[in-house]
């Protein structure tokens, strides 16, 4: 990529906040857009990336010389409009990382579950063992400060995702893929065709390269068959006691583990072990964040997903046996929602009460056969107790009734963190 002044649509996206700061770090002039104020854009003005609140064609600087957008952004944004009439070449947040990585030694870590967690991990050994990577994460990770983590120009560690076949744009010598599950049945009609993304990734690493994976997994197992590249079984390692809670996490330490091994075969158990057991995690995964005035724990966490959501209960039981467990579920997508109605339903029944948020439409219009009530109707089904309520000031107000008893879990990959934010004692 040759380009010096880029303009980004769609910048507080995790991973095109990510990008503008390696582009940044590599010199060049970004600035961008985004439709809304978030975290992720604060910390970008924090960082002196401009940042205009709105789409409007009149933000691209006239010596602009690419546009990267997100995939949420649609052809005819104005934003895209613009650049178009002005001659700016565009390209989109993949292919943009892929250019940018293609002639670097390329960590990509993938899997429906665990990715962001994953890389943090990785990044954090490969720090500690002193080799410099340049990372790019699906969240802000605390131990960084950032999405990002500046490193040397010819190693990069990448969350990648499997979402509109973007984990294609990508050349990495070592693949991971922590697990594969359905999802983003918007995109994939099924298991299958998830699979077959997945398979032609792992027989793009070249022979010289890795898969770190579960190759006991069935779901991975049939995608292994044709490729030449050396397959490492993360399960066998071992891992010290984690900060992070569940079984899950104790997954992803040992992938993370298994990969920096198998970029650097002499890096010592002691540099790996001091990483992971000193790592504090990330935003949005069961982050701590606060207590309500009435004394109840308030956690944050991103799980979008019928298997995140019943896992993090678990393990949320598992670490607070005495605690009520409460879930306000933020559904995502229209087309997951309705693919998974019954799994959604009977994850948010283990918990001890569940309200569930109007559907976060995002990219999708609305689909009137599945609302909250629907779903909230088939988990008292499973007999759960779970209600639906139309707004996040219900939501709230709701949540600001529990005792000290219970332990509140925000929940989903919409905007439900703000009403955690908005529940604890300043």
């Amino acid at each position: 990529m040759t380009a010096s002044n880029v303009y980004m649509v769609g910048i507080g996206g995790i991973g095109m906040s990510a990008l503008a700061q390696l582009l940044v770090h590599q010199g060049r002039e970004v600035s961008g857009s985004d439709r809304e104020e978030s975290p992720v854009v604060s910390m970008l003005a924090k960082k002196g990336i401009v940042v205009a609140i709105g789409h409007d064609g009149c933000n691209i600087p006239a010596a602009c010389e690419l546009l990267i957008y997100s995939d949420a952004v649609p052809k005819d944004n104005v934003e895209r409009v613009r650049a178009r009439e002005m001659k700016v070449p565009e390209m989109s947040y993949f292919e943009a990382l892929g250019e940018i990585t293609k002639n670097s030694r390329t960590i990509a870590v993938a899997g429906t579950h665990g990715k962001t967690t994953t890389t943090s991990m990785l990044a954090k050994i490969l720090q500690e063992a002193g080799k410099e990577p340049t990372a790019i994460i699906g969240s802000i990770v605390r131990d960084f400060g950032s999405n990002f983590l500046a490193g040397r120009p010819d190693l990069f560690v990448v969350e990648a995702c499997e979402y509109r076949d973007h984990l294609l744009k990508l050349s990495p010598e070592i693949l991971v893929i922590t697990n594969i599950e359905l999802d983003h049945t918007d995109y994939f009609p099924n298991l299958t065709a998830l699979q077959n993304t997945f398979r032609t990734a792992a027989e793009r690493v070249p022979k010289t390269g890795t898969i770190v994976t579960n190759p006991a997994d069935p779901n991975i197992k049939s995608i292994l068959k044709d490729v030449s590249a050396n397959v490492v079984d993360y399960t066998r390692e071992d891992v010290p006691a984690l900060g992070l809670i569940g079984e899950f996490n104790r997954m992803n330490a040992r992938a993370a583990a298994a990969a920096a091994r198998a970029a650097f075969p002499g890096i010592m158990q002691g540099t790996i072990d001091r990483a992971l057991a000193s790592f504090r995690g990330s935003w949005r995964r069961f982050e701590y964040k606060g207590e309500t005035p009435n004394g109840a724990l308030v956690y944050d966490d991103y799980a979008h997903h019928p298997t995140a959501i019943l896992k993090t209960i678990e393990a949320a039981r598992e670490k607070f046996p005495r605690k009520k467990i409460v879930v306000a579920f933020h559904p995502h997508l229209y087309s997951r929602t309705k693919s998974f109605l019954k799994e959604f339903a009977e994850a948010l029944a283990t918990a001890d009460s569940a309200i569930v948020a109007p559907i976060y439409a995002a990219r999708e219009r609305m689909d009137p056969a599945v609302t909250n009530h629907v779903l909230a109707d088939l988990a008292r089904k499973q007999g759960g107790k779970v209600e639906a309520l139309n707004s996040f000031d219900e939501i709230r107000d709701a949540l600001l009734k529990e005792q000290e008893d219970a332990l509140i879990i925000t929940m989903g990959a919409g905007d439900i963190y703000k009403v955690a934010e908005q529940i604890v004692e300043q």
